[in-house]
């Protein structure tokens, strides 16, 4: 802990020098890439610039990835990104074309478990992909591997259905190709299940997106579709609720190109901040779609073929102009939010650490002394311990606690409940006994006295029976254990 202070001061302070650095860079445009070629028409000190920026950027990012590495958002907020969309929204693709990669695609729910894609561009060098989840870690080369191994991932967190995972999967990207920048992806918001499915899929699946974009901390990115009315969508709903100011929303509208005729002026509208204003604004791309994929577009051509579209659109060209089109404006716009969102709750982050820190420091002292190193006073701790559990058992069976209840009285009822299960499979249970000693003794009959003499046999009968009470026993551990 008192490492991580370290840097997080240390950041701060590189922070304010940068920022002193930089400060006649953020007259100019404020990290603002869509300006560049107006304010540096030379394209060294363009790209000079550029450089500059992602030096400024890639540390606090690569803080905020390492705290969440070592599980820290699990007791506070860190800044993140979040992007939630409705099925069919268009996501995949955004991130698609974010990455430079082919991820899972189809029908139905794609996305199971949440999709952790840390982006982190290279002057020079191999494309490198790793992937991380539930202790397991493999690093790949061949960028058309992630589809798969994403997909395997799922598989083994959710299991072979059509269920979600609440648990991360990480897959990291390096390249240089792609910006700075780190995304958590969110299972696409469903409304009825399909054969497979829970019955509160969609339930589920609005929980675990609350449970990212109710942080503050969190930038919410939310994916709509041009063609669909942006007033009725669930991911604009969950996001106006956890954030009703919009401030911390940024949306990106997608699939212009199927939008109606004559819906060009509603579209803009959209965009300009009309309908539903946003404090972030709202960008708005076109990415592949299934007929680039069918013929097998290449991203690179794929996001020229946007700018063409957007540079020839009757309606949509000045959108381009002001830095509101192409996934090149909305991964700088995202860049620089992540950025700056890292920068303002630096000193509140540091607060939070140091606070948790000192809880940890005052719980630490209500603990006794901690086991002894010697072997031959080992047995006497392990006896203590198992003694004061004892009688403070024995007191609550006696005395009760506040409510005037002993434990029998308050747990009767789960008890009563486990009694009932296992008297259920009483009947069965000896039916199958009888069933197994006579095949026994039929497969060994001539050989020696009908009797169930291998005592193996039975054991393994009777460990196969109490298997099917595992699942059952823990729940009713589980029921006992938070009961008031």
């Amino acid at each position: 802990m008192g490492l991580l202070k370290e840097k997080l001061s240390w950041l701060c302070v590189e922070e304010t020098a940068e920022r002193r650095q930089t400060m006649d860079y953020d007259k100019k445009s404020d990290y603002d890439f869509q300006g560049e070629e107006s304010l540096f028409p030379d394209r060294e000190t363009r790209e000079t610039f550029r450089n500059h920026f992602i030096e400024t950027v890639r540390p606090l990012i690569e803080l905020i990835d390492s705290l969440r590495l070592i599980g820290l958002d699990e007791d506070i907020g860190l800044p993140s990104i979040a992007v939630v969309g409705d099925q069919s929204s268009g996501k995949s693709s955004v991130l698609e074309a974010l990455s430079g990669v082919a991820l899972p695609r189809g029908s139905g729910i794609v996305t199971r478990c949440p999709l952790e894609l840390k982006l982190q561009r290279l002057k020079n060098g191999p494309w490198t992909g790793t992937i991380s989840y539930s202790g397991h870690r493999e690093t790949f080369n061949d960028p058309l591997k992630v589809d798969n191994l994403v997909r395997e991932a799922q598989n083994k967190l959710a299991g072979n259905s059509l269920g979600i995972c609440d648990e991360l999967i990480t897959l990291e990207i390096s390249s240089p190709d792609v910006c700075d920048l780190t995304l958590i992806d969110l299972p696409g918001i469903t409304r009825v299940p399909v054969s497979g499915q829970p019955e509160d899929i969609g339930d589920q699946i609005k929980n675990l997106i609350l449970k990212y974009i109710a942080k503050s901390e969190t930038i919410i990115l939310v994916v709509v579709p041009c063609n669909v009315d942006i007033a009725t969508t669930e991911a604009l709903r969950m996001a106006q609720n956890s954030d009703p100011e919009g401030l911390r929303t940024l949306a990106i509208l997608t699939k212009p190109d199927l939008i109606d005729r004559g819906a060009e002026i509603d579209v803009l509208n959209i965009v300009q901040g009309k309908v539903i204003p946003l404090s972030k604004g709202y960008i708005i791309v076109r990415c592949r779609g299934q007929s680039d994929i069918n013929d097998r577009i290449p991203f690179d051509k794929a996001m020229e073929a946007e700018l063409e579209f957007f540079r020839n659109h009757n309606y949509f060209s000045s959108l381009l102009n002001d830095g509101k089109a192409s996934i090149q404006c909305l991964a700088d716009k995202l860049t620089k939010e992540l950025a700056d969102h890292i920068k303002k709750s630096l000193p509140t982050l540091t607060v939070q650490i140091q606070n948790k820190r000192l809880d940890l420091q005052r719980e630490l002292k209500n603990y006794e002394q901690g086991p002894p190193l010697e072997e031959e006073r080992m047995g006497n701790y392990l006896n203590d311990i198992i003694m004061e559990f004892s009688d403070q058992i024995y007191e609550l069976s006696r005395n009760g606690h506040s409510r005037d209840k002993n434990i029998y009285a308050l747990l009767g009822d789960e008890f009563k409940k486990w009694d009932s299960r296992l008297r259920s499979t009483e009947e069965s249970f000896k039916a199958s006994v009888i069933e197994m000693i006579d095949k026994y003794n039929e497969k060994h009959r001539g050989r020696e006295l009908l009797t169930l003499s291998e005592f193996c046999e039975y054991e393994c009968f009777i460990k196969e029976h109490v298997s099917t009470l595992e699942e059952p026993a823990l729940e009713m551990l589980k029921q006992v254990r938070e009961h008031d």
